[in-house]
């Protein structure tokens, strides 16, 4: 056997019984990845009734989210450091084995208190896996397959969060919330049967940890300290800003300060290590930086639009949780018809004129969502996130597979671990900034409309005569009715005023998807038929 069949054997985890094949491992990899980002949209739509099972406020239920978050954030940079030292296959079981356990203690937490403590176990658990998924997908599949390998896998991370709010309506509609943990624990079962069965730790691997226990193990302390604080602080801020008036709380703008010393202090100090435990010189590559910022971006505009779109039919138009997260649900079969497509364009477009085309589609699609008004159909809801939809796999996978261009080996770990750190902060950047935008524009909008409303105006008194003759005939009495009238008339305003700041937020969202059609063309190229590469 050539030296060339035993690197590909050995990389790829096969025997040459032909028993395992890289397909098969993408796809046991995929079952815990979206398991494992599907729980971090699928709780959403089940807080209320969570509050009320545990004796809660709501506010104080979205601590159910924050902690995973927190924890999750927490992890994911390190992961990369961890997958190296313990072993990438034992990691990932380890991760796989704490996030199905801690997912059955979420359905039998007794109280919201320790909910939350089951939560951060089951974001630990959660945080490491993505990383240590693409990283073994890197060195499976050889690199004229990547792009295919990781089409395969982004369906499971971008179907995901959209059929979240659908799932997690539907299974607390009818059943219980405690279901929507419960579900995690055969799948974690079955993930963790299959991988010990059929992943193999890739030889090179397994040499860089022996080599790096040989030396003596040096644990970055303090940049784990730094990493911890910065990031699990941040996503706080993030989280509770809005909820909490912003800086106006002493309790959001003392996590702001402990985030931004302890993110500048890390840059200088892991800059400056040998075995850093996140190796931030990653970012000021060209390739990589480019393809963090550009996840970033799209982070925020697919986990924001994820929340917005429910969020606006239930609350303005009425739906149910499970027809609201229904209205996603054809942009997750688009994605599943488009993502092999990718895939295979990958390996024979330039990942630059993907990128810039995938962001120009979600543009579009968001520039489509500022034409909608009190008579929108679910036709329309669904359309848009189809339109939306249509645009992400040409950015997914592009941006995965050119993000390991031109990088050493050893840094798989590292990379992986950062660029689903640009993901998951970027979706928590955009939750909060939209979530926050959409208020202010809506006290803007609201303001506005009134100054405009002038009681002894001729038109308002000509509106105002028309609604009271409705009521009236309606049977209302002559009083009543007046007092209707003047109810419905505020009512329309507060509802215009909504509205219009929906459609400012989408505004916003096309504006920064457009942003990252320059940010493509900085790309460097790279040799098609033969992917990026791990040099």
């Amino acid at each position: 056997m050539s030296a060339v069949a035993t690197e590909r054997t050995d990389a790829a985890g096969i025997g040459l019984d032909g028993t395992r094949t890289p397909w098969l491992i993408a796809f046991v990899v995929s079952i815990a990845t979206f398991m494992e980002v599907l729980d971090i949209s699928i709780a959403n739509v089940a807080l209320r009734h969570i509050a009320g099972s545990v004796a809660a406020s709501y506010d104080e239920s979205t601590w159910i989210l924050t902690s995973y978050l927190v924890a999750n954030a927490i992890v994911l940079p390190i992961s990369g450091w961890l997958a190296t030292v313990i072993g990438r296959k034992r990691f990932y079981m380890l991760c796989v084995a704490t996030f199905t356990a801690s997912s059955l203690l979420c359905g039998l937490a007794w109280s919201l208190h320790s909910l939350i403590f089951f939560r951060i176990l089951q974001g630990i658990g959660g945080g490491g896996m993505a990383p240590s998924e693409q990283a073994i997908l890197a060195d499976v599949f050889p690199p004229d397959k990547r792009g295919q390998a990781f089409a395969f896998y982004g369906v499971a991370v971008v179907v995901a969060p959209t059929i979240g709010p659908t799932l997690g309506g539907w299974i607390t509609d009818t059943a219980s919330w405690h279901w929507i943990f419960f579900i995690n624990v055969p799948m974690g079962l079955i993930s963790l049967l299959l991988v010990g069965a059929l992943v193999r730790e890739p030889a090179a691997s397994e040499n860089e940890r022996q080599q790096l226990l040989a030396k003596g193990l040096r644990i970055d302390f303090l940049g784990f300290v730094l990493v911890a604080l910065g990031l699990g602080c941040l996503e706080v801020v993030l989280d509770e800003g809005q909820r909490s008036d912003w800086f106006s709380s002493p309790f959001i703008v003392t996590f702001a300060v402990v985030s931004a010393i302890s993110l500048i202090a890390l840059v200088p100090w892991e800059l400056t290590r040998a075995d850093p435990i996140v190796d931030l010189r990653l970012l000021g590559r060209r390739q990589f930086g480019t393809c963090f910022l550009v996840m970033l971006l799209i982070g925020a505009i697919l986990i924001s639009t994820t929340q917005l779109i429910p969020q606006l039919l239930q609350t303005e138009f009425g739906y149910t949780a499970t027809l609201a997260g229904m209205a996603l649900s054809p942009g997750g079969a688009v994605l599943m018809l488009l993502m092999p497509i990718a895939g295979r364009l990958t390996d024979s477009v330039q990942p630059k004129y993907l990128i810039a085309t995938g962001s120009a589609i979600v543009a579009l699609s968001m520039w489509h969502m500022t034409g909608f008004d009190g008579n929108m159909t679910f036709a329309y809801a669904a359309w848009a996130r189809v339109f939306t939809a249509a645009g992400l796999p040409f950015l997914f996978i592009p941006l995965t597979t050119a993000s390991y261009g031109g990088l050493p080996k050893e840094s798989t770990n590292q990379a992986a671990g950062l660029f689903n750190v640009a993901r998951n902060l970027g979706g928590s950047i955009g939750v909060a900034l939209t979530q926050t935008l959409q208020q202010q524009r809506e006290q803007f909008h609201h303001s506005r409309l009134v100054e405009h409303l002038v009681p002894s105006g001729i038109q308002y008194q000509e509106t105002l005569k028309q609604i009271t003759e409705h009521f009236t005939r309606l049977g209302s009495s002559s009083a009543d009715a007046a007092s209707q009238a003047i109810n419905w008339i505020g009512a329309t305003i507060e509802q215009q005023a909504v509205f219009q700041s929906y459609i400012d937020v989408f505004w916003v969202l096309a504006i920064v998807s457009a942003f990252a059609i320059p940010a493509a063309f900085v790309l460097r190229p790279v040799e098609l038929g033969k992917g990026p590469g791990v040099h």
